[in-house]
């Protein structure tokens, strides 16, 4: 309920500031479980993707984001309710089957699920080696899985700004891609692989940039120690 209402009280307010102009829009099904998986550059990609998207979108969120104190922790909570996000404990040892878990339990309800295969917000602007997380859910479930790239949201809101900047904000959408081929190989390390860098080169053709095979994470975590 939320999520519909922050959309029609501010949707509008944000398509007037930052415009939003998209390509390839129509190929996001208008029913039926689908995954959007993203490139991530900013922040706000988890705000301007629901804002073209006339479906309901699910993303994930860690359980943190949910429990702030005073202002700036009830304005993190409104920020993830209008992103349709869902609260999930990351920290523990079965982390990722909870999250995958929800996102197969949002597309067998028929809905749409949002997903960065990056794991992250990549931390100059470059694509990075995706994690298989997203092959593992197109194969359980037989979603399809719709690339889509944000081109300029990481020029507007670089890492440690709190807003985006005021001009139009650009992406495109893909044509979804289908895996049925490898139906039953579920858990075959080879194929989430190759499942995986399909969709990474989707992303990678609809951005245009420059590919790292190697987790932005790692690379954070590089640079921070």
């Amino acid at each position: 309920m939320i999520y519909r209402v922050l959309k029609a009280v501010l949707g509008p307010i944000l398509w007037v500031i930052w415009r939003p102009q998209v390509e390839g829009l129509s190929y996001v099904p208008e029913s039926g479980g689908a995954i959007l998986a993203s490139n991530h550059l900013a922040v706000f990609d988890s705000v301007f993707l629901p804002l073209v998207v006339k479906r309901h979108i699910t993303f994930i969120a860690k359980s943190d984001y949910f429990t702030g104190k005073g202002f700036k922790g009830w304005l993190t909570r409104v920020f993830m309710g209008m992103v349709g996000a869902i609260p999930v404990d990351r920290t523990g040892g079965d982390a990722a089957h909870a999250s995958l878990g929800t996102g197969r339990r949002i597309l067998s309800e028929g809905q749409l699920f949002g997903i960065y295969p990056e794991g992250t917000r990549s931390p100059d602007g470059r694509l990075y080696r995706g994690k298989t997380g997203v092959a593992r859910l197109a194969l359980e479930t037989g979603a399809p899985v719709v690339p889509v790239a944000m081109l300029n949201t990481g020029e507007l809101q670089p890492i440690g700004k709190r807003l985006p900047s005021r001009a139009r904000v650009r992406m495109r959408f893909g044509p979804p891609l289908d895996f049925s081929r490898y139906k039953g190989m579920v858990g075959d390390r080879t194929v989430e692989r190759a499942v995986t860098d399909e969709v990474m080169d989707a992303l990678r053709g609809l951005s245009g940039q420059d590919y790292v095979d190697e987790y932005a994470a790692k690379i954070k975590q590089q640079r921070d120690d």
